[in-house]
């Protein structure tokens, strides 16, 4: 097993040195040398033994009961979307001898490609990896970034321009790193994935602190405000909708209030990417005498 992953000890781990005594109910005396809670405090804490919890950290024990791992996440005072995270983690066994199915390419439904051009709204279709699939017009409007062949997570920590684009990024950064370890789950020894990561991981400082904390949320619907740099200040819905027959993939759709500066803006953001309106020509049987 030393050649395995241990996404579940690494999990635990990361997550135990986030919860402080005070918040556990734990009396402090004197100078503590570790962040968060002690290993031997959570196993106390959730009713096993320190040398079992040990075991979990490590690895070397991967088949803990749903049970031991509900009494780990109410120490670790793990929310319900984390608590599924946990519960994925320790289910999912050893994966030496597993094989990995192949892969296929995401390719976006052509029912969900020519809804997406009728959407008077910017839309675009998100894959589990958080790229780009598809995108109509308007979505390429409100953001370059918004194209085929885009990350969000690259765009988000890397470009300059797409950081400008949001000047919240970094304050709502987490949510999106903690949404990208919930879809991704225990499918982390895909190429894919790895490079995304380690790419990450090295050019952004921001974002490697964000991955080692192990935070886990669910990407829902949300409120965005964005500084575009033709129409200014934009406050804007995000939906997200799962899609049909496309596992891990998402219609993700930006609308504004009804009646609302937004609202205008975008309507003035639509009309500047329509194309200029063709000059009628005069049939040639009409110019002739």
């Amino acid at each position: 097993m030393a050649d395995e992953p241990n996404l579940l000890g690494e999990y635990v781990r990361a997550r135990r040195e986030l919860v402080t005594p005070e918040q556990a109910g734990i009396p402090v005396f004197g100078v503590r040398r570790v962040p968060g809670l002690r290993r031997e405090e959570v196993a106390l804490l959730a009713g096993i033994s320190a040398d079992y919890y040990l075991r979990l950290e490590q690895g070397r024990d991967r088949n803990p009961s749903v049970q031991v791992l509900e009494a780990i996440a109410r120490v670790l005072r793990l929310d319900d979307t984390a608590t599924a995270h946990l519960l994925r983690l320790g289910a999912d066994g050893p994966r030496r001898h597993r094989a990995r199915p192949n892969r296929r390419k995401e390719t976006v439904p052509p029912s969900i490609t020519k809804l997406l051009t009728t959407l008077p709204l910017p839309a675009m279709v998100e894959g589990r990896y958080f790229d780009v699939l598809a995108a109509n017009p308007l979505a390429t409007a409100l953001s370059p970034r918004l194209t085929p062949g885009a990350n969000r997570l690259r765009s988000l920590f890397l470009d300059p321009a797409e950081q400008a684009l949001h000047p919240q990024w970094e304050k709502s950064s987490g949510g999106i790193v903690a949404a990208f370890r919930e879809a991704v789950g225990t499918d982390t020894d895909d190429p894919r994935f790895i490079e995304l990561v380690g790419e990450l991981s090295l050019a952004s400082p921001l974002f490697s602190r964000l991955w080692a904390r192990h935070d886990v949320q669910s990407c829902e619907a949300a409120q965005k405000y964005l500084d575009h740099p033709q129409v200014g200040a934009l406050h804007l819905n995000r939906e997200r909708l799962s899609i049909d027959g496309a596992p891990g993939q998402t219609l993700v759709i930006y609308h504004p209030d009804p009646d609302t500066d937004a609202a205008d803006k975008l309507t003035l953001l639509a009309a500047a990417i329509q194309p200029p309106a063709q000059t009628e020509k005069t049939p040639l049987h009409q110019t002739r005498h």
